[in-house]
């Protein structure tokens, strides 16, 4: 029986499929694990894509036969719990460990959506910006450390020049343009790059400008990541991670994505269009410059 380093992407596309097939057919945990002869642990561990624990792919193969499900059903299951690598993210230390299921996410999504409300996202950060973030935050790390948090970040943002391309659409709270991170020099370079990167086919970038008041994502900075298969939807997969201080919080439940998507929703009806926006990121800029 083989096993297999399955990353935090495939873990949950196994973990929905398990859950959706089991509540399809009435059974409880229990009652799977008795038909595929498993332990109920078994079963839960399966159906918690948290658990870091090798996933042997006959298990799920088991665990989706004692389910009911059709060969298509049980073969896509099967075919993500073979075909999952490590990424180059994976025991590098220069990504910290609550991070590489963001990562792991962002390789197997087709989009991301992003608001940010205090610093530029790291997917759209110059080298020189995301230094400057780095040498704040990580206050008791070294020079050396702090480069190589950097190096990595920056081998993240390869996602948007993948073939097919990540989608990225991002809403900016005007803050982001206002804060300036590193020196003058530094922001200016930021955001040319952000007005740049705003023209490729695959990022959409919208400003909430002040004068939009209170807004619906209150003051929090999350990121919805996706990808949406209707022919085949255990091949869907959607969460949300909310950033927080040396940890993120990931929701997969149903109810906490659509919650967010709806606030993403909102935000950008509330925001600058990307044409508006654009002009808003040239003037700060000038602003900076004069």
């Amino acid at each position: 029986m083989t096993a297999t380093q399955t990353g935090p992407a495939g873990r949950m596309q196994i973990a929905r499929g398990l859950i959706s097939l089991r509540e399809r057919c009435e059974l409880t945990q229990t009652q799977v694990a008795q038909k595929a002869g498993v332990s109920t642990t078994t079963v839960s561990r399966y159906e918690t894509w948290q658990d870091r624990a090798r996933i042997r792919w006959a298990t799920v193969k088991a665990l989706a036969d004692a389910c009911e499900a059709t060969p298509q059903e049980c073969e896509a299951l099967v075919t993500i719990a073979k075909s999952q690598a490590d990424g180059w993210w994976v025991g590098n230390d220069a990504v910290p460990e609550w991070m590489d299921p963001l990562v792991s996410f962002e390789y197997a999504a087709a989009y991301e959506h992003v608001f940010a409300n205090s610093v530029v996202p790291g997917l759209l950060q110059t080298k020189e910006y995301a230094l400057a973030v780095h040498q704040a935050r990580e206050v008791r790390s070294s020079n050396e450390e702090i480069e190589r948090m950097v190096d990595a970040r920056v081998q993240r943002q390869s996602i948007l020049r993948r073939d097919p391309a990540l989608h990225l659409w991002v809403v900016l709270d005007e803050a982001v343009l206002r804060r300036t991170i590193g020196d003058t020099e530094v922001m200016i370079r930021q955001l040319e790059h952000l007005h740049e990167v705003a023209k490729s086919p695959n990022v959409d970038v919208q400003i909430l400008p002040f004068s939009a008041g209170a807004h619906a994502a209150g003051a929090s900075h999350f990121v919805v990541l996706g990808r949406d298969d209707e022919r085949e939807p255990l091949n869907s997969m959607a969460v949300v991670y909310i950033e927080m201080r040396r940890r993120g919080l990931y929701l997969d439940d149903a109810e906490d994505v659509s919650a967010y998507k709806l606030t993403f929703d909102y935000l950008r009806s509330q925001a600058l269009d990307t044409t508006a926006s654009s002009r808003l990121i040239t003037r700060a800029r000038q602003e900076l410059s004069s």
